[in-house]
């Protein structure tokens, strides 16, 4: 069974339903087009997925636009805040094969799935009104189905991904896991899952976000834990 290959919040059933899902956005604008918010979180969702995504990012994306490249061929270009660039090929991630990065951050987001539910459980617990809560960024009225938990800056998953594996001196290359059919692969070694739910209720600041805001200008700001952060409770471990 061919395994559904997810970018963001979005499923597709193969890479060519991905390939032609952002191509359509990247021929929606024009040349020098800053792409809009909803765009901008969907490119910044697929570029999550870069094992470079640091060296990317920079110092924060500031905005997405529609730049030209050799052939006069249209591409992404990213912005930086500090003003400089870098082109970022939507066809040459979808297609590149996962490193052993990715697939161990793949792994660590299936640990952590039973907690980030419990995080959106409650709070529709307490805030629901009508079967909707309000979206912590957008203050509009959502329903469960429409909302997302966001990692918000400094500590996106992938950074907290990174940050695991070098404090503990993980050889990602040696770790095993459970093959799944039809979904991610999840760690094998239970005390290394249990090790990282640990590590991400301590360094995550959640969001109950709209999903096409997920991800949003929040690679500009790096600010430290707010109020309003939903945090992970005692864990339960198996």
């Amino acid at each position: 069974m061919r395994k559904p290959i997810k970018i963001g919040e979005i499923e597709f059933d193969t890479k060519k339903d991905a390939l032609i899902y952002y191509k359509t956005i990247l021929n929606a604008y024009d040349l020098g087009k800053e792409l809009n918010t909803t765009d901008f979180n969907k490119i910044m969702s697929l570029l999550e997925t870069h094992p470079r995504v640091k060296e990317k990012i920079g110092v924060g994306i500031d905005k997405v636009r529609v730049a030209k490249v050799q052939f006069n061929t249209k591409s992404f270009e990213l912005v930086r805040t500090d003003g400089s660039t870098a082109f970022f090929s939507y066809i040459k991630r979808i297609n590149a094969p996962k490193t052993n990065f990715t697939k161990f951050s793949e792994a660590c987001r299936q640990a952590i799935q039973d907690d980030l539910r419990s995080v959106k459980l409650e709070y529709f617990e307490k805030h629901s009104k009508n079967g909707q809560v309000k979206c912590q960024e957008s203050k509009e009225l959502a329903k469960y189905s429409e909302l997302y938990i966001d990692h918000r800056q400094p500590n996106t998953f992938s950074v907290i991904v990174d940050r695991f594996v070098e404090l503990n001196s993980i050889d990602i290359e040696k770790i095993e896991y459970i093959l799944v059919d039809g979904g991610p692969n999840e760690l094998k070694d239970e005390k290394l899952k249990q090790e990282f739910r640990k590590y991400h209720k301590d360094k995550a600041n959640l969001r109950i976000v709209k999903k096409d805001l997920n991800l949003g200008r929040s690679f500009q700001a790096k600010v430290n834990r707010q109020k309003k952060d939903l945090t992970i409770k005692d864990l339960k471990m198996k």
